[in-house]
This record gives structure tokens, C-alpha cells and sequence, in this order.
């Protein structure tokens, strides 16, 4: 993988192409020591990505400290089975410092998108893939291809640039970050994605992966989905689910992903309470639906989100929790959600009417 970026050659008198990995690894020689830092709750796509960025900087520059940090909570239970199984060491970012000797480089997220803790330093490096735009005038190495389905992809691409010794670890998250992130249908994913897949397969751990894809759930889970089942309404192709106050933020992504599976439905929104703020995941099930766009229209003013055309995230500040107040501000964010999908909010109804006798195929 190689960009337009050229450099004369002297000796031959002719141009000579750099490839991305080598302008990356020029930017982080002259710093003692390197920190990564990803978007607040990490998927599988940015723990791979550092992971990876570790693994590259190890081999090109040896003796140099590589800190992989985490930005509130690993959630999701394949998340975890992913950090404790391969495993990944991660340091709460919050208690790392970056002195004018640290390399700050960020994966899979861009400085001022509304997808982190704290951007109280820019960062000197920027990999990522998403199509929500941040502030990255300032760094010195960016890396952006939205057209590009993970991070992870982008990663994989250095590594191979540099030769860099792939171990089963490292590709079996590689290869999860990767598939995690394209799976559903249309998948958003370009033929580099499919390319390192391919690539990283055999390398992989099976037995590992396997373990990583189906881990033990907690009863709270199945809790949430009940609850979401129970308060899902239909609005012509939109099903917009409450999940309630939650344990963990990542469920709401996994309950939008669940109902955009309803075949009567092309676009799902999830919703719900952690930690004072209120979560949203919007699905859609078809290329250029702009989910990540239309997401952010519906919370501007009111909180940050952004995504890609099938799927997007965001937040609300809750100023009152009170369950009037809570209610309002979904209604109003529903109005203005369906407002943007020109969709007639008297055609809503509740998605299961009691307990339903459903029959059989």
C-alpha cells in the first residue's frame, strides 16, 4: 500500500514513492516513547489497531515503550474475551501522561468527533477510517480512507510494508477487528479489507477466534433485550427500541443491530441511559443510507455523533433525569429523526402487541 507522496533520489536522479508505514515510523523517531489512544468503549477494530501499531513500532524502532490505553470501559462481552484472550494490556488513559517526548498516536477515531473522554492533547499521528470528519490540521502523519471498511485493514497494510513477523495473537485480532467491522449485509468493506483477510486467515488462531466469538453472557444481557422487545415501536421502515438505564453501553449497539434484521424494516434506532448520558445506535440495512450523517442531524445542538452509511453512534447529555424529562428528549430526537427520514410518525406502532401467538414458517 503506497500513496502519492514523493521524494527526490539523488543517487539515481529519479523520484522515489514512500509508503504510508515509513512516513509513520519517520514522524515517531525522534519521540522516546509512544502512546496510542483509540475512541471511549474500544471495539474489536481499534484493539487491533493498536495492537498492531505496537507490534509495528517494536520491530522498526526496538527499545522504544509502546502504551496501549483504554478510554472508559471494555464492555461488550466479546471485547472482553478478546482483551483477556490474546491478551492486550491496556492502561486506563487517564493515567498516562503525554510529555513533549511522547508520540500521541490515535486509530480508528479523529481528535474532536465527539467519540472521546478528554482531547486535551492533539495527537501527532491520526490512522482511521471513518467518514466523520475531525480536526486533523495539526498532525503530522494522517492517515484517512474512508473508503476502507476497518482500521485494522490499514494496519495489516504497514505491516506488511515493513515485513514486520505477524504472530497468531496479532492476526486473530487483526482478523476480527477486520471482520467484525464489515460483517452484515451489504458489507461495507472494500477489496483491501477482503485482500487482508485473506491474508491474515491461515496466520490466524482458530481455536482462539472461536473462543473470542462466542463468549458467556450475563443475565443483565438478556434483561436488556427483554426490555428492549417490550418497548420497540414501528414507524413504516423504522423500528425505534428503548433499552432503559443499561449496564454496559455497548448493548445498545447490539440491540440495533438485532432489529435491523426485521424484514418489515430498513433502519433501526436504539436507545438508552448510561451513566447519565443517553446512548443511541442507528442501523441501516443498505448502502448509502448515510446513517452516520443523519444521526448527527438528529442530536445537533444536543449532544455528538457520527458513523458510516449503515451504521452510526452517539450521545446525549442528560441535563434531567427525571422520566419526563428523559421521555422528552427522546421524543424530540425521534421527531427529529423521523422528520429527516420524511417519515409520518402517526404510522408508528408497537412493534409486540402483548405476547402474540407467532406462526409457524
Amino acid at each position: 500500500m503506497t500513496d502519492e507522496l514523493r521524494e527526490s533520489e539523488p543517487d539515481e536522479g529519479r523520484l522515489k514513492r514512500r509508503t504510508r508505514s515509513e512516513r509513520l515510523l519517520e514522524v515517531i523517531r525522534p519521540f522516546r516513547r509512544v502512546v496510542v489512544v483509540s475512541h471511549v468503549n474500544p471495539d474489536p477494530d481499534s484493539l487491533a489497531s493498536m495492537l498492531g501499531i505496537k507490534a509495528l513500532i517494536e520491530a522498526a524502532q526496538p527499545g522504544k515503550p509502546v502504551i496501549l490505553t483504554v478510554d472508559g470501559m471494555i464492555a461488550r462481552s466479546e471485547n472482553r474475551a478478546m482483551v483477556e484472550l490474546i491478551p492486550i494490556a491496556l492502561v486506563p488513559v487517564e493515567q498516562v501522561d503525554v510529555d513533549s517526548e511522547t508520540a500521541l498516536v490515535m486509530v480508528d477515531t479523529q481528535p474532536h468527533t465527539g467519540r472521546r473522554h478528554s482531547e486535551a492533547v492533539m495527537p501527532h499521528v491520526v490512522i482511521d477510517h471513518h467518514e466523520t470528519g475531525g480536526e486533523v490540521e495539526t498532525a503530522l502523519f494522517r492517515d484517512i480512507r474512508t473508503h476502507m471498511g476497518a482500521t485494522s485493514t490499514m494496519v495489516t497494510g504497514y505491516l506488511l510494508e515493513q515485513g514486520v513477523l505477524t504472530s497468531p495473537a496479532l492476526a486473530t485480532a487483526l482478523l476480527y477487528g477486520i471482520d467484525s467491522e464489515t460483517t452484515g449485509y451489504p458489507r461495507e468493506a472494500s477489496s483491501l479489507d477482503d485482500g487482508a483477510l485473506i491474508w491474515l486467515f491461515p496466520r490466524a488462531d482458530k481455536d482462539l477466534l472461536a473462543q473470542i466469538k462466542n463468549p458467556k453472557l450475563p443475565q443483565s444481557h438478556f434483561a436488556t433485550f427483554q426490555i428492549a422487545l417490550a418497548n420497540a415501536f414501528i414507524y413504516d421502515d423504522l423500528v425505534v427500541s428503548w433499552c432503559g438505564i443499561v449496564t454496559q453501553p455497548d448493548i445498545i449497539a447490539e440491540i440495533a443491530d438485532f432489529f435491523v434484521r426485521f424484514d418489515q424494516v430498513h433502519w433501526s434506532l436504539a436507545t438508552g441511559v448510561f451513566e447519565g448520558m443517553l446512548k443511541l445506535s442507528l442501523r441501516a440495512n443498505r448502502l448509502g443510507g448515510r446513517a452516520g450523517e443523519i444521526l448527527s442531524e438528529a442530536v445537533n445542538g444536543m449532544g455528538n455523533a457520527g458513523g458510516h452509511d449503515k451504521r452510526a453512534g452517539g450521545a446525549v447529555t442528560i441535563p434531567d433525569p427525571t422520566p419526563a424529562a428523559v421521555e422528552a428528549l427522546l421524543t424530540t430526537i425521534r421527531h427529529r429523526l423521523l422528520d429527516l427520514l420524511e417519515i409520518d410518525e402517526q404510522q408508528g406502532r408497537r412493534l409486540l402487541d402483548g405476547c402474540p401467538v407467532i406462526p409457524p414458517p
